[in-house]
């Protein structure tokens, strides 16, 4: 594959995927409240430390993680709305399910914190992929 091939208004808003959902898997909404439980934080200490970092590194790594999913999209030929949340699902299955779940039994993390930030992960996927294999057109026409 050569980057020629690459959708990158797919990589962009496929990147920005994980921003929108974190805001709201993350919120008061949804699991704002057992998270900062689950990892031992307040809201305080949260607002302290500044946000600003971490949006950041996650921009990054969320652009990253669209980018390499492009690239499966065009070598998998996953060129649908389904093929791509499929293919999507099957990257959190093989790659962020399995090695996610080590700091559950290694580091002794609450089993809560990783259902909660693997569903994030899971849906985030789905959708990435679903956005990805829904704009990228076949090279081939």
């Amino acid at each position: 594959m050569q980057l020629s091939q690459i959708n990158w208004l797919a990589v962009i808003v496929a990147g920005l995927v994980p921003m929108a959902i974190g805001m709201l898997w993350y919120s008061r909404l949804l699991f704002a409240k057992k998270w900062m439980s689950l990892v031992g934080k307040t809201e305080e200490e949260i607002r302290k430390e500044g946000p600003g970092k971490a949006y950041a590194f996650s921009l990054v790594t969320s652009m990253v993680m669209a980018f390499v999913l492009q690239y499966f999209i065009i070598y998998t030929g996953a060129f649908t709305t389904f093929s791509g949340a499929k293919l999507g699902f099957i990257v959190w299955v093989g790659f962020v399910a399995t090695t996610s779940s080590a700091s559950v039994f290694f580091e002794s993390r609450p089993t809560g914190l990783y259902f909660i930030n693997a569903g994030y992960n899971l849906v985030t996927l789905l959708i990435m992929g679903a956005v990805e294999g829904g704009i990228t057109m076949s090279p081939l026409g």
